[in-house]
């Protein structure tokens, strides 16, 4: 079977599955659950069989990108272009698979169908369980769309997709107005970033004249634009609009805040939106428009800058935060921080390398909180847990394995791909030291807030009720096998990318960075060819990093174990920074006081003034106008008009006496007038 032909059908096994569950799936009874538990998995499976062949054979393929054109979806459309040439813009249905998109959709269908059989356990009591997958298929199918297109408009369709889908997951529970609240922000938050997405493509369409990659990467590498990157021109402006699409999507600064507040969503959810999909959409189109912020370092320095900020601040947030799912949302907040800075410095493989290696270990993390909260009967709150190792132990071991790994501890997947960024954002020439000890610090803080987490869950003494120790128990196997199988690829997926001083491990080990220079080359690896490779440096760096993570880990097995008292001690004597961190540095409350009060509210009540003064008044004002104009007119119909009338009525008759004297309207008077008329005429001619 010729698996790259095929490759428009990936995205629609999942989206039969939605279709299916969305139109019948209401109808269907309680008995069909095992039918939905069946279905919804097994198309989201086909697309992982379908993806794998399609990748095996790319792998044999000499030119490593193949094209599926289905039909021309937008032709002919004339227009202008910046320069004033005449062009015509089309977009195609089409499909793209290269390195870059192979290493995607593996990632996406592969956590997809962990997240699904995780989610047949954890959602088996729960209602609107059709409704459930269906949306969860739907999310898969849109996500699949964007990570295939092969031009940008068609990914703006799956960009779309997956925010209108997470708004209906982040919703799910809609009878609660905290979740419909937390779905409503992420919807509006992203119209935001989507606004800077639209107008890059919009300028894109006007200076480069296409929007399919290839055409657009061509473009950029032919030198044709070479005016325009120096200094702050128009591709600066055009990478800038695309980034700041990618800072609502993938949840940077200023545009994170609606990622915190997803964690209303049931945790299935959570792990889905967090792990593998909607939020490295951002991270997979900044790498995608490689060539673009290739030539404008300026704005790639505004995105290394912005993700090395968003990294230690949603970090700091962490460090405090009692939910155990709003720990594991600031922390994905500030690993895409992590991504972000690696695409800054132009190290874009190893922003994906990331990307990939953070998809396990989040996933787990997130399924393995969950299956704490359906231990725990729902509770949330680690500071109500404590002494769950021996109860849940299959739970316990697994997120072990993940907080190892998302700590940066050696041979763990985390470890190999966080390395590799400090190192980058070290060596690379669009780097700079301050970055890397934010990076360095930030690893400091990961490997605290995660072991506080573990401490508080797992170690020490119990701290719930007596009626909730009673009922904890290990999870069924639909959920613990998908956190064994994420557990192995935290310790084992970052071994296809071991760093180069590791010279005692073959090229096979390498095989990431070769596999995706094709389609995002580095401009970290290329400046270093031919350079001499700091081996003495890169080792120290390595060692320092590991050093930090050990010592997260143990001033936070310190502080909630051997030392239990001390966190609240520090809280008091820290006073307004703890407070700050607790209340997430008042970002969202400074949002609602400037936007939501001040430009939503406070605009809305300046309209409403405008509408009553203006609008109305102008209504009002008219009336009185018409009303005055009404008064006039009869003033003037009586006094003017009427009065002109009258005058020159007696006028007339005046005038008209003499003459109405002489027309009586009587013959006799006439016949007499004519018969004196003709003496008279008589007499003067005998007189003369």
């Amino acid at each position: 079977m010729n698996f790259l032909d095929a490759i428009w059908l990936i995205p629609l096994f999942p989206l039969a599955g939605a279709a299916a569950m969305l139109l019948v799936g209401r109808h269907l009874d309680r008995s069909a659950k095992a039918v939905i538990s069946l279905l919804c998995p097994g198309t989201v499976l086909a697309s992982l069989l379908l993806s794998a062949g399609a990748v095996a054979q790319l792998v044999g393929k000499a030119e490593k990108f193949h094209e599926v054109v289905l039909y021309t979806w937008v032709a002919g459309l004339p227009f202008r272009m910046a320069d004033g040439a005449a062009a015509v813009f089309t977009a195609d249905w089409g499909f793209l698979l290269d390195p870059l998109s192979s290493v995607m959709i593996l990632v996406v269908t592969g956590i997809s169908f962990i997240i699904h059989v995780y989610s047949v356990g954890y959602m088996g009591q729960e209602g609107g369980y059709y409704r459930f997958f269906g949306y969860l298929n739907l999310f898969v199918f849109f996500m699949l769309m964007l990570v295939l297109a092969n031009n940008y408009l068609l990914l703006f369709v799956g960009w779309e997709g997956v925010g209108l889908c997470s708004y209906l997951l982040i919703g799910f529970y809609f009878h609660k107005k905290s979740a419909s609240d937390a779905g409503n922000k992420a919807f509006i938050v992203n119209r935001i970033g989507d606004a800077g997405f639209i107008l890059g493509m919009l300028l894109m369409f006007a200076v480069i004249g296409s929007v399919r990659f290839l055409d657009v990467n061509q473009a950029l590498g032919s030198g044709r634009f070479a005016a325009e990157t120096a200094g702050f021109g128009v591709l600066s402006l055009m990478a800038l609009l695309l980034f700041v699409g990618a800072t609502g999507k993938s949840a940077q600064f200023p545009l994170y805040v609606w990622l915190p507040d997803a964690m209303e969503g049931p945790t299935p959810v959570s792990a889905l939106i967090h792990a593998a999909t909607m939020v490295t959409a951002g991270v997979y189109m900044v790498a995608r428009s490689h060539a673009l912020f290739r030539l404008t370092p300026e704005t790639s320095l505004i995105v290394a800058v912005v993700g090395a900020f968003t990294a230690i601040l949603a970090a700091s947030i962490a460090l405090v935060q009692n939910d155990i799912k709003r720990v594991l949302a600031y922390s994905t907040v500030s690993q895409l921080g992590y991504m972000f800075m690696a695409c800054g410095v132009g190290a874009y493989w190893v922003a994906i390398f990331h990307l990939y290696t953070h998809a396990f270990f989040k996933a787990l993390l997130f399924l393995g909180s969950g299956s704490v909260i359906h231990a725990m009967g729902g509770e949330q709150d680690m500071r109500n847990m404590g002494g769950l190792k021996d109860k849940i132990p299959v739970t316990h071991w697994t997120m072990f394995a993940g907080s190892l790994a998302i700590a940066g501890i050696p041979g763990l997947a985390g470890f190999f791909s966080k390395d590799e960024i400090l190192w980058q954002v070290y060596s690379s020439p669009w780097g700079a030291t301050a970055l890397y000890v934010v990076g360095l610090v930030t690893a400091a803080m990961t490997a605290f807030y995660m072991w506080r987490l573990m401490n508080l869950t797992f170690y020490g003494q119990p701290r719930m009720d007596g009626h909730t120790a009673a009922h904890i128990h290990e999870s069924p196997r639909t959920m613990t096998v998908p956190l064994a199988v994420l557990a192995a690829g935290s310790v084992l997926a970052g071994w296809i990318g071991v760093p180069k001083l590791w010279s005692v491990f073959p090229e096979a080990f390498r095989a990431f960075e070769h596999w995706l220079e094709p389609a995002v080359p580095s401009i970290a690896a290329h400046a270093a060819e031919g350079a001499p490779h700091e081996t003495g440096i890169e080792w120290m760096l390595m060692l320092l990093s590991v050093a930090v993570a050990l010592g997260g880990i143990w001033l936070a097995r310190h502080f909630y174990v051997h030392r239990p008292q001390l966190p609240d001690a520090l809280a008091r004597s820290a006073g307004g920074l703890y407070t700050t961190l607790s209340n997430k540095w008042y970002v969202d409350e400074i949002y609602g006081y400037l936007f939501v009060d001040g430009l939503a509210k406070g605009g809305g009540s300046a309209l409403a003034r405008f509408d009553n003064r203006v609008v109305d008044g102008g209504v009002n004002g008219a009336g009185w106008m018409t009303r005055l104009g009404s008064t006039l007119s009869i003033w003037w119909d009586t006094w003017i008009i009427d009065g002109s009338v009258r005058l020159l009525s007696f006028m007339v008759k005046v005038f008209s006496y003499p003459m109405r004297l002489l027309q009586t309207g009587l013959f006799q008077s006439y016949a007499l007038a004519f018969v004196l008329g003709i003496l008279a005429l008589f007499a003067w001619l005998l007189v003369r």
